[in-house]
């Protein structure tokens, strides 16, 4: 019974999350700043994840992978990178259905990501956007506790 309750809560959520990103324009502003942050870091760590397996952003996702995360990792990098794949849909789905604590796990992956870009040595730039993305991420997170309607 309390399962069915939690699943009805869940759906009827994400039915508002939606409809409010459909008529966007008539919300309040900062509704519309959470929605932004929220559908993005629905969006993007999926899209990311399933890229992971089908590899058309770009051709090889090993090259982000230092040496030590690799090491870390049971397998070949390529595998490795599948893992991670699998771990961004998840989060994906995660920040989905509870933004609140989605985004605070979202962004701790994110300073994890971070680490490994400026352990590689020539991609700084791209350490920093993953920082930057992990505090938009802890953002969102926090705008979720007044915005988003229920959280177990």
């Amino acid at each position: 019974m309390a399962l069915t309750h939690a699943w009805h809560d869940l759906v009827h959520d994400m039915r508002d999350e939606f409809h409010d990103l459909a008529t966007i324009k008539q919300i309040d502003a900062a509704r519309q700043a959470y929605l932004a942050l929220w559908a993005t870091f629905v969006a993007l760590p999926l899209l990311f994840g399933i890229d992971k397996f089908v590899g058309v952003i770009t051709g090889s996702w090993e090259v982000y992978l230092p040496a030590w995360a690799n090491d870390l990792i049971p397998g070949s990098a390529a595998t490795g990178m599948m893992w991670i794949g699998a771990l961004e849909i998840v989060l994906a789905l995660l920040v989905l259905a509870v933004p609140r604590v989605g985004g605070d796990v979202l962004a701790a992956w994110l300073a994890l990501v971070a680490i490994a870009l400026f352990s590689l040595g020539d991609m700084h730039e791209l350490g920093l956007a993953a920082l930057a993305m992990g505090v938009c991420a802890l953002a969102m997170a926090h705008l979720s506790r007044t915005w988003h309607h229920k959280e177990g």
